[in-house]
């Protein structure tokens, strides 16, 4: 397992863009997703370019209130299939399936968000490929 990055959603992303510049981190890459309506933005510290914060702007949102700005931690693993395995069987929910063989989102007993993300894609298998989402992610 692998840490990723730390997500956070940003209202006014060229603000937050250059508070964490003088934080010292630097832009590393940017997507802007047209149909989605969004824009991912990664900054890491020079040097560290692995640990990485990513910034989310929806396209028109209001604000946020509640906590809801913060998204969740991203961890790259081997096997996602397995791992899911692993923490269903423990009791832990998944919120949203590997169905795609690439990505998964369960929930810490705080509420904590967690992304897990394969390396590559397998292929589609069950009970994953059929399995709902249960929740927020």
């Amino acid at each position: 397992m692998r840490y990723l990055h730390t997500m956070i959603r940003v209202s006014d992303p060229d603000a937050t863009v250059r508070f964490f510049e003088l934080l010292g981190l630097r832009e590393v890459r940017r997507f802007d997703n047209e149909a989605g309506r969004y824009t991912l933005i990664f900054l890491a510290a020079p040097g560290d370019e692995d640990a990485q914060v990513e910034l989310t702007h929806n396209w028109g949102e209001g604000g946020y209130s509640g906590g809801r700005n913060f998204g969740h931690l991203a961890y790259r693993v081997d096997d996602i299939y397995g791992t899911c395995g692993r923490l269903m069987e423990a009791g832990v929910t998944i919120n949203r399936p590997p169905r795609d063989g690439h990505m998964a989102f369960v929930r810490s007993p705080d509420g904590i968000s967690v992304e897990l993300l394969q390396d590559g894609h397998l292929p589609p298998a069950e009970p994953w490929a059929s399995m709902p989402n249960t929740g927020e992610w």
